[in-house]
């Protein structure tokens, strides 16, 4: 599910709208695949950002693009691009 372009500044992630309790703000769960070292088996790994959402346009469960930004507070440094499915 993970999906990590380098377009300018700031990479664009793909994952899926855990919490909107914050105003303007989600949290988004980003999913990505490693390789073990030693057995070659591949492991899932995921990592919760805080994103900028404006208007709180996204639902909880929602696929949505992220883009790294300037920091917004203490821990957002993502805004949100688009919507992919609802």
């Amino acid at each position: 599910m993970s999906e990590q372009k380098i377009m300018g500044k700031g990479r664009i992630l793909r994952g899926r709208v855990v919490s909107v309790k914050m105003k303007d703000t989600v949290t988004v769960s980003v999913e990505r695949y490693i390789k073990h070292p030693k057995y070659k088996k591949f492991l899932k790994r995921t990592k919760k950002f805080l994103v900028h959402d404006k208007g709180n346009i996204s639902k909880v469960g929602d696929l949505v693009n992220i883009k790294e930004t300037r920091p917004i507070s203490k821990r957002k440094t993502f805004t949100l691009l688009n919507i992919i499915k609802k």
